[in-house]
Order: C-alpha cells, then sequence, then structure tokens
C-alpha cells in the first residue's frame, strides 16, 4: 500500500515539476547507495509557467532534493535526507570538476579554484507536523505549512495539514491522505477540465490509487472518487479513440475488416493517453504505433502511456 503511495507520489512531483524544471525520480546516490526520490533543477526559460504553479513552483525555484513520506518522518529518517543531500552535492561538485577538467582538492595548492556549484535545497514533505524535526533543526514560519531550517542546511519542511485549501497548494495537498485528500480530490474535481492540475494529476490517481486489492475503509469514499474518475477518464479516452478511428478507417478503408478497426482503436487510444500526457509523438513513431495490430503490444503500451514520462518508456521493450 504504501509503495504504491509512494510511486505516486515521486510520480505526481516529477510531473508537476517537469513543467518548469528538468526533473527526475529515483537519482542515485552512489557513495551512499540511496536514492533521492525527486531531483528538480529549474529551467529559467520557464519562470512564466512557474508564477502559476503555486507552492510548487515557490518550492523549485533552485536545484532541489524532494523527500515526500507518507507518514510523518522521525528524526532519523529526515537525517537521512540530510545524508542524501550533502553527498549529492559533493557528487555535483566532482561532475563540475570532470567536466572542467579541473583537478580534485587538494593535489596542487596552485590549481585554479574550482567550478561553483549551488547547494541544492530539501524539500522534507509530511502529513503531519514533525515536532522533533522542527525543533532539532529550529525550524521557523516561512508561510502557512512551510518551515525553513536554519540556513546552513538548505532544508524546508512542508507540513500538508497544515496547507491553506487554495489552489496554489493543491498539488501538494494530493499527497495526503484520508480527509486531506478527500477536500483535494474535491477541489481538484471543480477546476476547469483544461486545468493543467488536472492533466498531471489524474491519470495518476487513476494509475495509482484505484488498482489495491486491499481496499481501506477509511479511504472507501476517496476511491469511490477515483473510480468515477477513472470510469469518466476511461470514457474520454474511448470516445477519442472511436473519432480517431473513425477518421483513420475512412482514410484508410475497411480492407482489413473488423480486427483491424479494433486495432486502429487501440491505436488511438495510445496516441490519445500520450497527448493528454504531453508527451510529443514523432511522425515516425506515429506511424508505427498505427501499423501495429498486436492487441497485447498495444494494450501495454496504452498501460504504459498513462504514467510515462517520455515515448521512450511507452515504446522501448525490455531488453
Amino acid at each position: 500500500m504504501h509503495n504504491r503511495s509512494d510511486q505516486f507520489a515521486k510520480s505526481l512531483l516529477r510531473d508537476g515539476l517537469s513543467l518548469v524544471s528538468a526533473a527526475e525520480t529515483e537519482v542515485e546516490v552512489l557513495a551512499a547507495t540511496q536514492k533521492i526520490d525527486v531531483y528538480s533543477v529549474p529551467d529559467p526559460a520557464r519562470e512564466a509557467e512557474r508564477a502559476r504553479m503555486g507552492l510548487l513552483g515557490d518550492l523549485s525555484t533552485e536545484p532541489s532534493l524532494f523527500e515526500p513520506f507518507h507518514g510523518t518522518p522521525s528524526l532519523r529518517r529526515v537525517r537521512r535526507c540530510l545524508r542524501k543531500q550533502l553527498t549529492w552535492h559533493h557528487e555535483l561538485e566532482r561532475r563540475a570538476r570532470a567536466a572542467a577538467g579541473a583537478i580534485a582538492p587538494d593535489e596542487d595548492a596552485d590549481a585554479p579554484p574550482q567550478p561553483a556549484v549551488d547547494f541544492p535545497a530539501l524539500v522534507v514533505i509530511s502529513p503531519g507536523r514533525p515536532e522533533m524535526v522542527l525543533d532539532a533543526y529550529r525550524c521557523e514560519p516561512a508561510q502557512a505549512g512551510v518551515y525553513h531550517a536554519v540556513p546552513g542546511l538548505v532544508m524546508r519542511v512542508v507540513v500538508l495539514a497544515e496547507l491553506p485549501r487554495t489552489r496554489g497548494t493543491l498539488l501538494l495537498r494530493l499527497l495526503g491522505t484520508g480527509r486531506l485528500l478527500r477536500e483535494a480530490l474535491a477541489d481538484l474535481a471543480l477546476l476547469p477540465e483544461d486545468a493543467w492540475e488536472k492533466s498531471i494529476a489524474k491519470p495518476l490517481l487513476v494509475h495509482f490509487r484505484l488498482g489495491s486489492q486491499e481496499p481501506n475503509d477509511e479511504e472507501d469514499e476517496v476511491s469511490a472518487e477515483i473510480r468515477a474518475w477513472f470510469e469518466e477518464y476511461e470514457q474520454k479516452l474511448r470516445a477519442e479513440a472511436r473519432r480517431e478511428g473513425l477518421k483513420e478507417g475512412h482514410q484508410e478503408g475497411r480492407r482489413e475488416g473488423l480486427n483491424e478497426g479494433r486495432a486502429v482503436e487501440a491505436a488511438r487510444a495510445v496516441l490519445t493517453a500520450l497527448r493528454v500526457r504531453r508527451i510529443a509523438v514523432p511522425d515516425a513513431a506515429r506511424e508505427r504505433i498505427l501499423a501495429e495490430k498486436d492487441p497485447e503490444r498495444l494494450e501495454r503500451w496504452h498501460e504504459r502511456a498513462i504514467t510515462a514520462a517520455s515515448l521512450a518508456e511507452v515504446l522501448d521493450e525490455p531488453s
């Protein structure tokens, strides 16, 4: 259960941040054999888009490690995140030296200064208030639900339960559980259909939250809401696929009969899902998808397209 929630949180942050940053999930910190949940580097060319993203945009104005927790983290778990932050900065410095052809520290006293590397921020996202963490690192409130640790740590702590119920906090509140998630889902449902939050959140909610084999009584209401979205989302994809399939069928004729029509419809469903995910599809890839006749492969592509971050994740087959 927690693993599915963790993957949902990482995917939601990655996809939201990818609108304005180069965002990666599970970045390996080699020296510590750990992984950063999401690492984001802001794109200066997309500052106008960042401004509309509310709190998530404010938290991603500098290179940042995002570490979302399903439960309120202990001091020990946050210390592990701080180790990742320090080790990752060391790795970034090593890469900068290698790219500049610089000599490692202490190897040559007369060597030129080392390339400057920004110290990445650490953003800890907690459903509840982690009192021990806030006390240990002397975190001070920066705004409702957001705390800054002492300056040298460059650490922010986001307490989801304390965030105001506004559109600017919506994407982060979707990482909550129980009442917090129910409220966030209700707020999401009220947004226009073309809202950027819906294009990011709905496919991921469907993919990660619907298929539980172990329903939780506390989240029955949440599950019912997501099931309704799932049906709406699937109906939308099928309707668009049918329209596109009919159009394609008129262009290509009915030479292959009913089976080909179904394949075309399945292929169009893949293309529709990619369009919803805002993934560009070159002409060659489009032709490959439309030419595919294997229903199992088309089904695999469609499942991947619902949550993929790139076209390669959809079409590439494991070796």
